[in-house]
């Protein structure tokens, strides 16, 4: 039931796959950056007020973990756009420059010839 390493590759990605994943990404990131702009106008506009210390400091701490997670989120998705749209640039040169090879022959036929 173990199978060879040969059958195990994993295929690399293509470029229509990896501009796929740059459109995904950066389309999840425009409306997270519109929403951490909108979170971090509304806790500017609207300050928490209160007499006890403990409660503002809370207060700040929660705004802070809000815009910052929001933020951290929009990041993610930013750099993740950006990175699978320089990926498929490199594959597109990749294929530009390389010559075309045929394909190796596999372990397990070459095993068998020499039997």
């Amino acid at each position: 039931m173990s199978e060879s390493p040969s059958t195990n590759k994993p295929t690399p990605p293509s470029i229509w796959r990896t501009l796929s994943g740059a459109v995904v990404a950066g389309t999840i990131a425009f409306p997270l950056a519109k929403l951490s702009s909108k979170i971090a106008q509304s806790f500017a506009e609207h300050p928490f007020t209160s007499d006890n210390q403990t409660a503002v400091k809370i207060a700040i701490a929660l705004k802070t973990l809000v815009v910052g997670l929001s933020t951290l989120a929009t990041g993610i998705f930013c750099m993740a756009a950006l990175g699978l749209g320089a990926l498929s640039i490199q594959i597109f040169w990749q294929n530009l420059t390389s010559s075309p090879t045929p394909p190796e022959p596999d372990s397990v036929d070459q095993s068998e010839q020499s039997s």
